[in-house]
């Protein structure tokens, strides 16, 4: 398959990152690694979104500290952005609100509907166009050139900036003005693009506990837009698959990750972090990056068993 016959996926995980591990830009990077290698997928961007304030888990820290955290965890990064909109909306969000975010968002950057997993085919995909403008990667000595992955995520977040403000105290981070004039829609080459939620184990077994999650949601979580997962090693995806007649209706909307080796940062966890913090742990280095150990310390976070 050709580059722009692929499907070009977004991930984006949701959570508590309470606080930002190894393990979760370490689910980022396997995820994109194992859609690479699979020949029909192309990672050209990935969406953290820390889980708003009043989702009332005990001992969650202020999402200014963990938008911070997250920043500083992918500073580094040319291809995962931290994104603060669900932080800054009134109450709690959905995953499934989440993700139908996004999905408006990037149709209104890229001026497309972006397609849905059980309608690739007939749902409009970016390049089908709007209006009459040029593609913006027409090359009029080579028309054969083609625009690579981070091409593509580069000018999407180009064109997010165009309407983005800052929220007072949050200057490293951007916001997007809903209410903004786009202007000219852009047009992008002729590409199908999808935003995947990208998750672990844990919260594909939590489709499967009873009153947990609305049906309704998880048929737009699943089938819609459909799932990544990473398992933590050991654990039967199948059979958590089978425990749930949502997930087993969607299945072919679910990509687990397949590794036969077992890496370390597959068992690293947030609850693990905040404990070796607490009791003083030098392990905490191998959970956490040091920008955000220093800021921690910096902070004071997580002294105590209540965050």
């Amino acid at each position: 398959m050709t580059e722009t016959s692929k499907t070009h996926v977004i991930l984006l995980s949701c959570g508590s990152f309470n606080p930002i591990t190894k393990g979760h830009i370490h689910m980022f990077e396997k995820a994109r690694e194992y859609l690479h290698k699979t020949g029909r997928f192309i990672v050209i961007g990935g969406i953290i979104s820390p889980v708003h304030d009043s989702y009332g888990k005990p001992g969650l820290v202020s999402s200014r500290h963990r938008l911070t955290m997250c920043q500083l965890a992918v500073q580094t990064s040319d291809w995962i952005r931290v994104d603060p909109w669900e932080c800054y909306q009134d109450t709690w969000q959905t995953t499934c609100s989440v993700l139908e975010h996004h999905r408006d968002l990037m149709k209104r950057v890229t001026g497309c509907i972006l397609s849905n997993v059980n309608t690739p085919s007939t749902t409009p995909v970016i390049g089908q166009p709007q209006n009459q403008t040029p593609p913006i990667y027409q090359d009029h000595n080579n028309m054969n050139h083609k625009p690579t992955a981070i091409k593509v995520w580069g000018k999407i977040s180009e064109s997010l900036g165009k309407i983005c403000c800052v929220r007072p105290n949050m200057e490293r981070f951007t916001f997007v003005d809903e209410n903004a004039n786009l202007g000219t829609t852009v047009r992008y080459e002729e590409i199908e693009l999808r935003i995947l939620l990208l998750c672990g184990s844990d919260l594909l077994e939590s489709f499967c506990i009873p009153g947990l999650w609305k049906d309704s949601d998880m048929e737009v979580i699943v089938g819609d837009f459909g799932i990544v997962v990473v398992p933590r090693d050991g654990v039967d995806t199948e059979r958590i698959m089978n425990h749930s007649s949502i997930l087993r209706k969607y299945k072919d909307n679910i990509v687990v990750v397949k590794d036969a080796t077992h890496h370390p940062m597959s068992i690293v966890s947030s609850t693990k972090s905040r404990l070796a913090l607490q009791h003083g742990d030098g392990h905490v280095v191998d959970y956490l990056s040091q920008p955000v150990i220093d800021y921690i310390l910096q902070s004071q976070l997580y002294i105590n068993a209540s965050g």
